[in-house]
């Protein structure tokens, strides 16, 4: 087991063997997570497709962009 994910092996093994409830872990976890997180989690794995963010600008760079200022360059 990889220490740099033990806690959460643990966890998703504690519920393969029956030991925790699935449901019971997904809510602990929604509500740990802070409103900002669950949407981020919730876009990453395209949950709600319906509901992508339309192209707002929020003065804000994108991942690109703030790669660029720093000449990267990712295509």
């Amino acid at each position: 087991m990889s220490l740099a994910r033990a806690n959460t092996n643990q966890l998703l093994e504690a519920i393969e063997e029956g030991l925790l409830d699935k449901d019971q872990v997904i809510m602990a976890c929604v509500k740990y997570m802070s409103e900002s997180d669950v949407a981020d989690m919730c876009r990453i794995n395209e949950f709600f497709p319906e509901y992508e963010e339309e192209d707002e600008d929020d003065g804000q760079p994108d991942w690109h962009q703030e790669w660029e200022d720093f000449g990267e360059c990712y295509e």
